[in-house]
């Protein structure tokens, strides 16, 4: 008797088990498609707009070819949907552009050429595949033909002052190759004399006529995508506040024209360490800067007490001194 009640209780529990099983099932079942269906009645994807009309440093952009259109959609639509770049792309332009935009305006080249620092890097001291390094992507060879110091210690690429400074001079080289700005962008991708050899076989200067390698062929359109999303950004859904931006850095310089055996300990004597000198001053590529010439360096140290976020935030600028009209709805919203 006993036995039989053990195996009625062990069939029991079996059946209960496997009872709660199916129902587990079939409830996980329901739930996934209820879940299917309202993804598929709340989730949308809407094409990006493209302007009426738009310019390159006051060139105009033909949108009335059908191919530049697409074009242009094609960038503006990956400028939309990578959305991690594009929000990085604005909250470092606060801290940038402020640097960026007096040395262009300096050297009598066109604003919009800040936005082919983004194309570029994204505004960061990246190495692409082929060894371009920093915010303007040099190569070594094309960064010490245009006067950056290129070596074991130093590495003038990393410098977004001296780097702006010698992608100016480029610029100028390709406007006056092309006489156009738009060309000019172009070159800076392919360079001046591969751009050159297709205008030649070609027998066009103009950017939009020219049939051109994948790369160089997107350049231009990539930058345009950027400058439309960047002045419009509510618009291609990019809603940011304003404590999201990464502010401008509190800093002050020193000059030094000896060599320093030790960077580390030159640091400390600075009340800062390796890391927050190497931070600051990212072109110094070893522990040491040998300096045989008396050459001036000048390297760059945070204010005291600036290096917190709370302490940063006191250096963001009114919104009407930065942000764009669009941008400042997005602050708002």
């Amino acid at each position: 008797m006993k036995n039989n009640l053990k195996y009625i209780l062990f069939f029991t529990g079996i059946i209960l088990v496997c009872g709660t099983c199916i129902y587990a099932v079939k409830e996980i079942r329901n739930q996934d498609q209820d879940y299917r269906v309202q993804f598929a009645r709340h989730y949308r994807i809407y094409s990006p707009e493209l302007p009426a009309k738009m310019d390159f440093a006051g060139e105009n952009v033909p949108l009335d070819l059908f191919f530049v259109r697409e074009s242009l959609d094609r960038e503006i639509m990956a400028s939309t949907f990578m959305h991690s770049a594009s929000i990085t792309m604005f909250k470092r332009a606060m801290r940038w552009f402020p640097i960026i935009e007096p040395i262009l305006k300096r050297n009598n080249i066109p604003d919009d050429f800040k936005y082919l620092a983004i194309a570029e890097s994204n505004l960061g001291n990246v190495v692409s595949s082929s060894f371009a390094e920093g915010f303007w992507q040099f190569l070594k060879g094309t960064g010490i033909k245009y006067g950056l110091e290129i070596t074991e210690e130093v590495d003038e690429r990393y410098n977004v002052e001296k780097a702006t400074e010698a992608a100016c001079q480029y610029f100028r080289d390709g406007f006056r190759e092309y006489r156009t700005w738009t060309m000019t962008a172009a070159s800076y991708n392919r360079g001046i004399d591969g751009v050159g050899k297709a205008v030649e076989k070609q027998r066009t200067s103009d950017y939009y006529s020219l049939y051109l390698v994948e790369e160089t062929a997107r350049y231009v359109y990539r930058i345009l995508a950027i400058k439309q999303v960047y002045n419009h950004p509510t618009q291609y859904g990019l809603f940011l506040q304003q404590a999201d931006f990464y502010p401008p850095l509190s800093t002050y310089t020193i000059t030094v024209d000896s060599t320093i055996t030790d960077l580390p300990a030159f640091a400390q004597k600075q009340k800062i360490n390796y890391r927050i000198l190497r931070e600051f001053n990212p072109w110094l590529r070893r522990y040491t800067l040998t300096n045989k010439t008396g050459k001036k360096y000048i390297i760059t140290l945070p204010k005291e007490g600036f290096l917190s976020q709370e302490a940063l935030k006191k250096n963001i600028p009114p919104s009407e001194t930065f942000f764009h009209d669009t941008l400042k709805i997005s602050l708002s919203n």
